[in-house]
């Protein structure tokens, strides 16, 4: 078991870390049918060197928009990056030509896909989608290229990667797969990883596998990792900080530790108490009331009040708001109601 005390100035050492990536106001567009989607409406995050910032919240919540806003992978049209900044390096990845995002995909901003089966080409053998990323970024050719292929698959422990390197991507295992991915996004020894829910399809032990080995790489790499996920006993395992999306905006962001033991916003308490407990002897496990709003047609005051199982009072209801750091290094989103300062709040009835 790791001791409280260093894990606590491991933390703290961290904190003290240089910021590599800060994305600021970040809003992302959609134009549909429906109306104009605010899939990223104002996100603002900073990652810093060598730390894991998990991102979690129910689907649509923006999570892999902002991710894919960050790559500049945002399929136009329908989508559009339409204000904000990415700062990574000193230098707004929104003034980059598609060229000079190209020199950084991969290099040194690298992203693991969700589903490991649609992110690898079915046509095109394992040794060639491992060997593209080399030989676009470090001009690897021959054997040297081959013999790099075969240390990242051993890198991420596939066996026999002699003979696995000439397979297609259908006569491997889902968990081989997603090892292949882990192999490509780390193969030039990225600044950043972005792992997009990259254990979804993975049984628990494969999973837990997987993870230990994407700690490892961050070890060997000194990478810093922003790891999207709806998993709570993941972000527990794996990360330092931990920010919560709802309705395209960032609800609350802290530190792992401060987020579990004191969660301030409502939308944050319900994501925590749906987790089960084997301590706890329950009849029915607990579900957050009502559906996410609409993305095209939320409410200017707090997005989450429908679904609170207190009221907001209707100044928070009308109005817009901003972060708030409720404690060092922990802010919240969301009305007064929201981030539990508000004297007016009551039950609903």
């Amino acid at each position: 078991m790791v001791n409280k005390e260093s894990k606590k100035k491991k933390i703290k050492s961290k904190a003290n870390q240089e910021t590599i990536l800060s994305v600021k106001d970040l809003q992302t567009h959609f134009e549909t049918k429906w109306g104009l989607i605010k899939a990223v409406d104002g996100v603002s995050f900073d990652l810093k060197k060598g730390e894991t910032l998990a991102v979690v919240g129910e689907s649509g919540s923006g999570k892999s928009v902002t991710s894919l806003s960050i790559m500049q992978l945002v399929p136009s049209p329908p989508g559009h990056i339409v204000g904000g900044e990415i700062n990574f390096e000193s230098e707004n990845l929104l003034k980059k030509s598609d060229r000079e995002m190209q020199s950084i995909r991969g290099s040194k901003i690298a992203m693991i896909l969700q589903d490991p089966m649609t992110a690898l080409n079915p046509v095109f053998k394992i040794s060639d989608q491992v060997g593209e990323t080399l030989n676009i970024h470090k001009k690897l050719k021959g054997k040297k290229l081959y013999n790099s292929i075969i240390e990242m698959l051993k890198k991420v422990n596939i066996p026999d990667p002699e003979e696995r390197m000439k397979d297609y991507p259908h006569q491997l295992s889902g968990g081989m797969r997603q090892r292949v991915v882990g192999a490509i996004g780390v193969s030039c020894s990225p600044t950043i990883l972005i792992a997009d829910e990259p254990t979804t399809s993975l049984d628990a032990t494969i999973q837990a596998q997987y993870l230990r080995l994407l700690k490892d790489l961050q070890d060997e790499f000194g990478m810093a990792i922003l790891f999207i996920t709806h998993d709570f006993g993941i972000v527990a395992k794996m990360c330092d900080r931990v920010a919560v999306m709802y309705a395209g905006r960032i609800v609350e962001i802290g530190e792992v530790r401060e987020i579990f033991n004191n969660p301030r916003h409502p939308y944050t308490q319900g994501l925590i108490k749906s987790v089960p407990s084997m301590d706890e002897d329950i009849d029915r496990l607990y579900s957050i009331p009502g559906q996410p709003p609409a993305l095209w047609d939320v409410p200017d005051g707090c997005r989450f009040s429908p679904r609170k199982e207190t009221s907001c009072c209707d100044e928070c209801v009308n109005n817009k708001y901003e972060m708030v750091e409720v404690e060092d290094g922990h802010w919240v989103d969301g009305c007064k109601c929201c981030q539990n300062i508000c004297s007016s709040q009551k039950s609903k009835k």
